[in-house]
């Protein structure tokens, strides 16, 4: 299997990470090591995961065996996982972030996420606080966060001095974050898109169908090409070596103006708005809580 062009986008300390990565959320044991592989020949760099998803040392091991094969370098790869709601505190926080470097079996990690803010605690400028730390003793590149609002983005940048480089947000045809973005461009911060597909709706999508026949692709690689010209990245999730090369072969079209906007319009349409639960609430008291609607 022939590798793929996939670009980069260069974060606000300089850190470059591939424009399209890997999901592997509700990914475990020989599926996502399976995936993680096909991800890696197909020609994936930026693989995404998280303490929550139970998965990091089967990513840990797939990624190993593709380095012993000499699939791949570490350097060339783009590792992401995250920290859970349930560790708050600074020495939580850090252990955390041992027991993913411990579990994924590596020296270091490119990109550590705060996974919610749990808006509850009242912690999520501390929480963030506590990653640059880890940057610092140079085992983590760069720092992120997801599901943060812009007033919290904002907040961290004050009281911390630091502008996380990445916020993985949800964001999809008919949920395009159009303010959230504007904060993002104001601060220097990449937006980053989980769900993308918004599990798989935008292949029913009558406008997305339509611009697909236009050229040729299906309706999930117009979405993905749509939130690349937003100037954002996304990690779609699939198991499947067919759909990992489909999702990152949309680099050798284009979509117009018109047709940028038309999709921007589907957030004002039947079906549009968040799928999953509003960080603004989730996960309220209960921070160890798994609610069936999160990532």
């Amino acid at each position: 299997m022939s590798e793929k062009y996939v670009p980069t986008f260069t974060l606000n300390d300089g850190v470059e990470v591939p424009a399209v990565g890997l999901g592997t959320w509700q990914m475990q044991g020989d599926e996502v090591i399976t995936a993680v592989r096909s991800a890696i020949d197909t020609g994936y760099r930026h693989i995404d995961t998280a303490a929550f998803y139970q998965n990091e040392a089967d990513i840990g091991r797939a990624i190993h065996d593709a380095i012993s094969a000499g699939d791949v370098t570490r350097e060339e790869l783009f590792i992401t996982s995250k920290v859970w709601n349930d560790q708050q505190s600074d020495h939580e926080v850090q252990a955390a972030f041992r027991a993913s470097l411990t579990n994924l079996g590596l020296d270091y990690l490119d990109c550590y996420m705060v996974h919610w803010p749990c808006p509850s605690t009242g912690r999520y400028v501390e929480r963030f606080a506590a990653l640059s730390t880890l940057q610092g003793l140079g085992d983590v590149r760069s720092i992120a966060v997801a599901n943060y609002n812009g007033d919290q983005l904002r907040e961290v940048q004050e009281k911390t001095g630091i502008v996380p480089t990445i916020n993985q947000v949800e964001l999809h045809p008919g949920f395009s974050q159009a303010e959230l973005r504007e904060t993002h461009a104001q601060l220097g911060v990449l937006t980053e898109a989980w769900s993308p597909l918004a599990q798989g709706d935008v292949n029913h999508t009558g406008l997305l169908v339509d611009i697909a026949d236009k050229y040729g692709v299906t309706p999930a690689q117009v979405a993905l090409r749509w939130i690349y010209q937003l100037g954002a990245s996304s990690v779609p999730k699939s198991a499947t070596a067919t759909r990992q090369e489909e999702n990152i072969e949309i680099f050798n079209f284009e979509l117009s103006e018109s047709e940028m906007s038309r999709i921007l319009q589907l957030d004002d349409g039947p079906g549009s708005g968040r799928r999953y639960a509003d960080p603004d609430v989730f996960p309220g008291d209960d921070v160890g809580g798994t609610p069936t609607t999160q990532k």
